[in-house]
């Protein structure tokens, strides 16, 4: 038996599960960063700083007081440390256990990373950091031509070591990866014995299903290899036993903790809008997306200019529990101007009146969170709707 939700209960469990939009917390402002960070599992880290890095912006948006420092506060203070969920990520230091599945595996052999190894100068950079102490890459000369994305042997090395767990991120310098050895970086009380494969498993099923209420094997499993059918096969088993409940959403049957469902009768704060980072833990996967929110969302960095609907880098918006518009914005550090390129709704947005009191006041915040003072708007969709939007900026 499942439990039949409707697409907006669905949405609900979800938004909940994220903590968006944000609930008022007490206590310090660092003290929030950590309990989202511990929520969602992971923060992926993005390079693309057109706005504010993706890794601060969605931490801004389940806690309006963070502050950019909060994060190497918390690397300093060893609450969280670097390391690869489904891409580079900042992960809460309770977990570190789990990460040595991975890290093991490419120890031994047993999974690849994508440099390759030189046995002798991984020895050698070790060497150095153990008896210099935490480096930089650039603390390594190279001469010569460089291969394999660019990179000098000696960052390849130390990527290799990080990856499989022989050194840690201890610090960023200028965003800037200073690495240093695990056992200098770890606090003491870590558990730090590997789990076995199904506690690795179990560990990401309870975890994904935390973060965001329900879950398929597909999304459990995503972008960690040779994962799918051993996710599949626990979350079965998991049902059995009661220790999942299993929920029917348009014919599509997702997996949850049992007390998730207790969520429905929580209030969602519709009013608030957040603008949200294309790398939120909420969006990373365009086709659950699609499929809960019926959002056709992609990133357009990637692409040529000429095939972009929306722009470089649009944000997707939520408002009244949905996702009903996306705007490519820039921040101009120079001229502290937040361009705002294409302002693009969905069809489905009807009242644009609520919306457009929602998204001017969080546009407010926005713009501080950017370190901007001034707003252009450039274009809208539709196009009316500029005029609109403007008497009101």
């Amino acid at each position: 038996m499942s439990e039949t939700l409707s697409i907006q209960e669905a949405q609900k469990l979800v938004l909940i599960s994220h903590n968006l939009p944000p609930s008022h917390k007490k206590g310090k402002a660092i003290d929030c960063t950590l309990s989202s960070i511990e929520n969602l599992g992971y923060v992926q880290i993005d390079t693309i700083s057109t706005v504010q890095r993706a890794h601060h912006h969605t931490l801004w948006s389940r806690n309006p007081r963070y502050q950019n420092s909060h994060l190497d506060e918390l690397v300093a203070k060893k609450k969280v440390f670097e390391y690869w969920s489904h891409a580079a990520a900042y992960l809460p230091m309770k977990d570190y256990k789990y990460s040595l599945y991975r890290k093991n595996a490419i120890l031994r052999g047993e999974q690849k990373h994508w440099f390759s190894k030189d046995i002798g100068l991984m020895k050698s950079v070790l060497n150095r950091i153990k008896e210099e102490g935490p480096l930089m890459a650039k603390d390594f000369m190279h001469q010569g031509k460089l291969k394999e994305w660019g990179s000098k042997p000696a960052k390849q090395a130390l990527e290799n070591l990080f990856m499989q767990g022989k050194l840690m991120i201890s610090s960023r310098k200028n965003f800037h990866k200073v690495y240093d050895l695990t056992e200098r970086v770890l606090p003491n009380h870590i558990d730090c014995r590997e789990p076995s494969q199904m506690e690795y498993i179990r560990y990401l099923i309870k975890n994904y299903l935390k973060a965001n209420g329900i879950g398929q094997a597909a999304e459990i499993s995503y972008l960690l290899k040779n994962t799918k059918a051993l996710v599949t096969a626990a979350l079965q088993e998991m049902h059995s036993s009661g220790e999942l409940v299993q929920t029917n959403v348009n014919g599509n049957i997702y997996y949850a903790l049992p007390d998730v469902l207790s969520l429905l009768n929580k209030s969602l704060n519709r009013n608030q809008l957040k603008i949200l980072s294309p790398f939120d833990n909420l969006l990373i996967q365009r086709k659950r997306m699609l499929n809960l929110f019926d959002f056709d969302y992609q990133i357009e960095c990637y692409i040529p200019e000429s095939k972009r609907k929306y722009g470089y880098f649009s944000l997707p918006i939520l408002w009244n529990a949905n996702l009903v518009a996306r705007m490519d914005c820039k921040a101009d550090r120079k001229t502290s101007i937040l361009h705002i390129n294409h302002l693009a709704l969905e069809e489905r947005l009807q009242d644009k009146d609520g919306f457009t009191h929602a998204f001017c006041k969080e546009l407010e915040a926005f713009k501080q969170f950017n370190n901007c003072t001034e707003i252009k708007l450039h274009k809208t969709t539709p196009p009316d709707f500029k005029a609109t939007l403007q008497n009101l900026l």
